[in-house]
């Protein structure tokens, strides 16, 4: 047999089924995150060796099915027939074993490469069930291996069959189905071995596609003989069995895996599990949404509690490092080199940076969420409240989601299956509080209110979103996306131990993107925004200041280099519509960089604070210059207003419409303003927080 020193493995399965947990676990750290061609679905690569052979392994988006109606599963089953994996993975949940061998049966009827992988058998046994893996495995015709992927068991095992299944390139067995389907497919078979234009796919299996009128093939042969051949089947199936052959290929599938299974496949009585008694407390239709707000509060108390004090050394250490930065000047010496380095670039990205164990602690805490089972949990108990505004019950992953990242939970929207729903869940997504806008919550709240209130103020901040979003979500689905929502169906996962490698690998990956947008965009802004606050020199900043005031017929005050500067001059001119939220000039030209990226709010304010002489840390400055009215409202203006740029450039490529993203921009803008105006003149008359 030719040997093989590499080959590419394309890693399948439903969602939930442990996927990505197998994913982690043969390839580690050498992953490769970016974006499938021509899409924004993400795509994962990795890289491991086994017995002398270099396996590239590609995580496909996780489907359901091969015929394809979500963009993952177009996605995924395009990388199938299109890049030609030398060997199919897939990974099925054993405790969920008929659900998931659809999935395999598809790939069958493909007759591609293929290895399935047994994950969660632990799961399986606990529940009693009895599998006979060598049965099946003769009874499919393809090796199967059983792993516990959490405990890493069966890797080797499964990589052994995955180099050997490269080697002989062999497909399994090919279901056959009844006779009157048979004939179905015998029939538009034929045509289309006379019609192949070049195809290189199974004859039988485009048979299928055709006779179940998958879109993409639809198009491919819309008006040939072969789709004629393929209607006409279809149109005598319906007539003879009353149902269409969409369903009659369906039920086929599962009548094979059934009988498949009966041999193979020993059940005990079901029994009451742990996730089942678990279930019973947390997703209890009185106790669930209570049980999610206090988890959702320990969170957040984690988030400030677990990181005040290394906030504390990146701070001082970063303080250490401006210090020495300047000491390389004469004491004194205005140096724009120096004033770049230390004001924009340490004083700027550092203001950010402090805040990276906030953003590890809450990711951390996010993950082990998700990593338990319970965040599906969490979309379940929202259903009820989902479809009482109108919305999909499934709009409350996106939802969830956004307390991330608002682009992932945007693009998470293509789950819904109905424009209306896709559309309004789309706009609101930015009023969950992004991880993006977090350092501003952890500038704000220490620097104006004590300990014992800086977790329910966080905690407060978050559910204000929610409010919101639930009260637009009302609006929207009233006014321009009227219709009733769809029933909400949604597969709940086992409850498992989180697995600290895999919650470390999902909380490194969202940390290295926190860095790197510090590394990259907030660096960027900030020597722009750095260049605005400096700029023009103080010579020219005199004299403008002098004719100015001569103009005017004032009398000359001293000149203030900063608010004379490009920046100033944008703050002042802005000020006036700034005031009635309680904000001055350099509040405003933070909130304008802040469009780029939440985050350079925080920049900005630690470039408009170095800038002067005093050093002292850039919360005391705020506390100096602010009240805590004026703090509280900053963070409200901040979680309402325009989400960054990012966002709206997902939202305008996902909705596929500038107008929607304009809306999402504006709306949410002119929102916050109002909100924000309305807190601080009621704060200011009832003199909370002054």
């Amino acid at each position: 047999m030719e040997a093989i020193r590499k080959i590419t493995v394309a890693l399948a399965g439903n969602p939930n089924s442990g996927k990505t947990t197998i994913f982690n676990n043969l390839t580690g750290s050498r992953q490769h995150v970016g974006n499938y061609a021509g899409v924004t679905i993400e795509k994962k690569e990795g890289e491991c060796s086994h017995r002398g052979v270099d396996i590239r392994i590609v995580d496909l988006p996780g489907s359901y099915s091969l015929t394809a109606y979500s963009p993952e599963e177009v996605v995924a089953r395009r990388f199938i027939l299109e890049d030609r994996p030398d060997v199919v993975v897939c990974v099925i949940d054993a405790s969920n074993l008929e659900r998931n061998l659809y999935l395999a049966v598809q790939f069958m009827e493909l007759e591609v490469p293929l290895v399935l992988n047994f994950n969660m058998m632990d799961i399986s046994e606990a529940r009693g069930d009895r599998l006979d893996v060598a049965r099946l495995s003769e009874t499919l015709g393809v090796p199967i291996v059983p792993t516990v992927g959490h405990r890493r068991q069966g890797m080797s095992a499964l990589l052994d069959c995955v180099v050997e299944a490269g080697r002989k390139k062999k497909a399994g067995i090919v279901p056959t189905y009844s006779p009157d389907l048979e004939q179905a497919l015998r029939l538009i078979q034929s045509r289309v071995n006379g019609n192949l234009k070049g195809q290189s796919l199974p004859s039988r299996w485009l048979a299928i596609k055709l006779l179940e009128k998958d879109p993409e093939f639809a198009r491919q042969w819309n008006g040939s003989a072969v789709m004629e051949e393929a209607k006409l089947q279809s149109a005598r199936l319906e007539d003879k069995l009353e149902e269409s052959a969409e369903t009659l290929l369906a039920q086929e599938r599962y009548d094979f895996i059934s009988r498949t299974c009966e041999a193979a496949v020993h059940r005990e009585s079901p029994k009451e599990t742990l996730s089942d008694k678990a279930d019973a407390l947390l997703t209890h239709r009185v106790y669930g949404i209570p049980i999610f707000l206090a988890a959702m509060f320990t969170v957040f108390w984690a988030t400030f509690n677990l990181s005040s004090l290394p906030c504390e050394w990146i701070e001082s250490g970063i303080g250490r490092l401006a210090a020495t930065v300047s000491s390389f000047w004469p004491a004194g010496a205005d140096s724009p080199l120096r004033s770049l380095l230390v004001d924009g670039i340490i004083g700027g990205v550092g203001s950010v940076i402090v805040f990276l164990p906030n953003v590890i602690v809450l990711f951390l805490a996010i993950g082990l969420l998700e990593d338990s089972g319970y965040m599906p949990r969490a979309a379940f108990i929202m259903d009820r409240l989902m479809h009482r505004i109108g919305l999909h019950g499934k709009s409350s992953i996106p939802l969830l989601l956004g307390f991330g990242c608002s682009v992932p939970a945007i693009m998470a929207t293509r789950t819904l299956e109905n424009r209306r729903d896709r559309l309004t869940t789309m706009l609101i997504a930015p009023l969950m509080s992004c991880g993006a806008r977090l350092p501003i919550y952890a500038l704000i709240i220490p620097a104006f209110f004590a300990v014992q209130w800086q977790a329910p103020l966080l905690w407060s901040i978050y559910l204000i979103g929610i409010v919101l979003a639930i009260l637009s979500a009302k609006l929207l689905k009233s006014t321009l996306f009227k219709g009733a929502a769809a029933p909400f169906v949604m597969e709940l996962p086992p409850y498992r131990i989180p697995r600290l490698r895999d919650t470390i690998l999902h909380v490194w990956e969202r940390c290295a993107m926190y860095l790197r947008k510090a590394g990259t965009v907030i660096l960027t802004i900030s020597i722009l925004l750095w260049a605005l606050t400096t700029f023009p020199q103080q010579e020219s900043r005199a004299l403008a200041q002098a004719e100015l005031t001569e103009a005017a017929g004032l009398v000359e005050e001293p000149a203030d280099s900063l608010s004379n500067s490009y920046a100033g001059r944008i703050g002042r001119f802005l000020e006036p519509v700034l005031r009635p939220m309680g904000f001055d000039w350099k509040i405003g030209t933070a909130l304008l960089g802040a469009v780029a990226a939440k985050e350079v709010f925080v920049a900005q304010m630690g470039i408009v604070y170095a800038a002067g002489e005093d050093e002292a840390p850039l919360r005391q400055r705020l506390q100096q210059n602010y009240s805590p009215l004026v703090g509280f409202c900053i963070m409200l203006f901040c979680l309402i207003s325009a989400p960054c740029m990012a966002t709206v450039a997902v939202t305008w490529r996902e909705s596929g419409s500038f107008y929607w993203a304009l809306l999402q921009f504006a709306g949410l803008t002119v929102l916050a303003y109002i909100l924000t105006t309305a807190v601080y003149q009621v704060g200011v008359r009832a003199g909370i927080g002054i």
